[in-house]
This record gives structure tokens, sequence and C-alpha cells, in this order.
């Protein structure tokens, strides 16, 4: 398929129009649909007859359902590196999202994964419906949150991006507003008048004229027993913590924890408290690119996705197989710095 098919791109009415157009794979990035979301962002800048961006998915499963993934496994079965020429251009595309100079409008509606988290989430007018479905479910494959997930889930409220990220929890409308990775509700059957709106009248005139109140969060009712378990430093600890706290909900988050792979439990944990003290989006990208290299080496990735996506057995064996027997040696070594070879992006001005 070519990149024209793989990504639609129009200009039509004062508005840039990108639609990812590979509905069979719920719109699943590929590092050529990349390029082309960048090719028209860049052009589109400068585009006086180009007001707004506005990004959806084709078909009715969802705006993206993450990375491809498949790509990605025998990349790393075979020992390429592929895959981080598209992470480097991913992670540089998620900053330029994030500083876009005009309103970009990300409809999420559906399932969003992942690396559609990272094409939607930084912008800076995130819709969702009633049928968004978002989540970062990375330690389920040995892999860990990229794309700028760990700079949002480190500023949700709380402890709340701690949970999300180490249970991979999916987030409904409610959620996804209250964990700060949306902004507006808007009901599915509404957003083709919201854009046809967004070409007659000013971002905020639509959105104020569409959006309704978002629906309550059953995520954020359960703040106080996530902040106390999981502001501990450590995985097993959260573990601990969950299973002793006699609240059901907490009990089978430990179960679906301990599900995941334990080294990617582990630096995702530091990831995200490094990335809470970070400066910009820019400073967390460039680490979750040290992170992806390593992971792309590492036996839990391959392992994770043949799991979970190609053989389908659900039986991952990961190695470590154990929380307890993670070194702190072999997390360190996730975020060895890497010379020449580093993302090295820059903060930017505008950054989120």
């Amino acid at each position: 398929m070519s990149d024209e098919l793989e990504v639609l791109i129009e200009k039509r009415d004062g508005l840039g129009l990108i639609t990812l157009n590979r509905p069979k794979a719920i719109n699943a990035l590929n590092h050529s649909m990349v390029k082309a979301m960048a090719k028209a962002l860049a052009e589109w800048k400068s585009d006086d007859d180009v007001k707004a961006v506005v990004l959806t998915g084709a078909g009715e499963r969802g705006l993206c359902a993450g990375g491809d993934i498949v790509s990605i496994y025998h990349d790393a079965k075979d020992g390429k590196t592929g895959s981080l020429d598209f992470w480097r251009e991913e992670y540089i595309l998620n900053s330029e999202i994030a500083n876009y100079p005009k309103p970009y409008v990300a409809i999420m509606d559906g399932i969003v994964m992942g690396g559609g988290v990272g094409v939607s989430a930084h912008g800076d007018i995130r819709i969702v419906t009633e049928r968004s479905m978002i989540g970062m479910p990375e330690t389920g494959i040995g892999f860990i949150p990229d794309v700028g997930g760990t700079y949002l889930l480190s500023r949700a409220p709380g402890e709340l991006g701690t949970h999300i990220a180490l249970t991979t929890a999916r987030l409904s409308a409610g959620d996804a507003i209250a964990a700060g990775f949306a902004d507006h509700f808007i009901p599915s059957e509404n957003i083709e008048t919201f854009i046809a709106a967004l070409a007659s009248s000013s971002v905020a005139d639509a959105v104020a004229q569409y959006a309704e109140p978002a629906p309550v969060s059953e995520l954020l009712a359960q703040q106080s027993w996530i902040d106390a378990a999981y502001s501990a430093d450590d995985v097993s600890t959260i573990v601990e913590r969950l299973r002793a706290s006699g609240i059901p909900e907490a009990e089978k988050a430990a179960e679906q924890i301990l599900g995941k792979s334990p080294i990617a439990l582990s630096v995702t944990l530091r990831s995200l408290r490094h990335a809470k003290e970070a400066a910009s989006l820019e400073e967390v990208l460039n680490e979750e690119f040290r992170v992806s290299t390593a992971a792309l080496a590492s036996h839990d990735l391959v392992e994770g996705i043949r799991a979970q996506v190609v053989e389908k057995d659900r039986n991952p064996k990961w190695l470590p197989a154990t929380l307890e027997d993670v070194t702190a040696e072999s997390v360190d070594a996730y975020f060895a710095p890497m010379g020449d070879n580093e993302l090295g992006l820059t903060p930017q001005p505008q950054g989120n």
C-alpha cells in the first residue's frame, strides 16, 4: 500500500486534514505514515490557507492502535535496527505536534493506544467520545511507555499515571480527561458536524458549540488507594501495598501488574519518576529513546510480542521472571548514554 493511501492528506475549507488510513490494522502507525504526517505538518506551518489541523482515523474501530509491533518484533528478533529510525522520527513528530503553531485537533474516537497517544494527546485540542478507549499497554509486551507517554503519565493527578502504566489500564472518555490525556467530550454522532464547524468558525467556537460535560471518571474516584499504594519507588512495594489494602480493585491491580514484564515494570517506574522531574517533553523523549533502544535488544520485547500478538499463547516467559530478580544494574542499563546515537531534541519554547 502506498504512503498516500496509508495516510490521507487533504487541505479543505481552511483545515489541514490528516486521516490515518489502515482501518484493518486499527490504523497502526508505521514509518512511512510518520513521514507523511511530518511532511504535511511542515508544509502547513507557513500555509495561510490552513488555520487548523485535524487528525482522524479511518474506520469505526479507533484512531490508532499504536505502532506496528509485528514489524518491531521481527526487527528485534533478527537483531535489526530499523525500528530505531522509526522511533527517532516518531518522537520528533511527537515534539512537533506538542509545539505546533496552529491549533492541532485530535479526534480520539475509539481505540487509541501507544503510538496513537503520541500523535494525539500532545495536541492542544483533544476530543474523546463515548467510544474512546485510551491506554499505554507497553509493559504487557515487555516494552516501556514511549512517544512522550511517560511525560503525560507523570503529570496525571497523584499516582494515577503510575497505575495506568503498570497495569496497562484502559481509560474511558471521562478517565482520559481526568488524567490529562484529553480535553473535551463530544458524542461520536456529532464529530462530523463538529469538524464542519471547525471550517466555518473558530476552533474555540466549534468546541463551545459541540462539547458536552465529561462523563464521570471511575478511575479518579479510586485515587485515594491508588495514591497510597503507588507512591512507593519500587514495584515490589507497590504490589505489597495493593495486596494488603483489602480493597478488591487494588488486589486486582496487583495481579495485573504481576502478569507484566518485571524488567519493563521496573524501568517504567524509574522512567515515570524521571519524567516527573523533567522540565520539558523533549527531555523526556530523549530519555525514552535511550530506553526504547535498550528494549529493542532485550529478551522481553521479543517474548512479549510473540506471546501477545504473534503466537497469541498469552504465556510470556519473562527474563528475569520475577520482580525480585530484577537488579538495579539491569535497570540502569536502559538509561545509559548513547553518544552520537542520542535523539538530541532541544526543549521548545511552546512545549506543553
